[in-house]
């Protein structure tokens, strides 16, 4: 089974051609379903989402794949949003209930009260580069629920976000990935995006360890 996944991922390109073959139009409602998957049940962090959406946006640009990269990017930022609010609904409902023991090491309301204090000052550029970040994106709205954050300003950077990681992945896709030397190397490119899009939490834990340093 960790075989067939790790095949997948390195040849998402083939795969989803296939699903595009077998299933026709119905691929838009699988991608959809994917994305919001991924970033709307905090149980699915394990799904494709960069990596994904190149793919996809390589399948779009090939002609005989019929497919419209346009409503392609729409539908996908949607289910980006929508998985986006279910997760925040999801965190905003269970966090009253779960943190309440005061003695708990995990669900102390102390706790609680510290994410919301977190999310009213840094929530928009978490929400934000979480949209980046593989994992992060899915966990981040749930937090943003459970920590009260405002929500206007988690939908604007929300749809904010979600506009921007669609068109760039999906875009990059679309122009590069039906490049000769892309196709012929599409496992490296695939460890390239995916390496890409956990570079903001190295230099994140870089630049903490750093100012631990000199703060000793």
């Amino acid at each position: 089974m960790i075989a067939q996944i790790i095949d997948i991922f390195l040849h998402l390109d083939v795969h989803l051609t296939q699903l595009a073959a077998a299933y026709g139009i119905w691929i838009y409602g699988i991608l959809f379903l994917i994305i919001f998957a991924e970033t709307g049940l905090v149980v699915t962090p394990f799904l494709p989402g960069d990596s994904l959406l190149f793919a996809a946006g390589a399948l779009a640009s090939l002609e005989s794949s019929g497919l419209s990269i346009t409503l392609m990017w729409a539908l996908l930022i949607s289910a980006a949003i929508l998985g986006d609010n279910s997760n925040y609904y999801i965190g905003r409902r269970l966090g009253p209930k779960v943190f309440r023991r005061e003695k708990s090491l995990f669900l102390n309301p102390k706790y609680l009260a510290q994410t919301q204090e977190f999310y009213r000052d840094h929530g928009g550029k978490t929400v934000l580069l979480a949209r980046f970040m593989p994992i992060f994106r899915t966990f981040a709205p749930f937090v943003a629920g459970v920590g009260r954050m405002n929500y206007r300003k988690f939908l604007t950077f929300s749809v904010v976000g979600s506009f921007l990681w669609m068109s760039l992945f999906l875009g990059a896709g679309y122009y590069f990935g039906n490049l000769p030397s892309v196709k012929r190397n599409f496992h490296l490119v695939i460890f390239t995006v995916i390496g890409v899009s956990f570079l903001p939490m190295v230099i994140t834990a870089v630049k903490h360890r750093l100012v631990a340093r000199q703060v000793k």
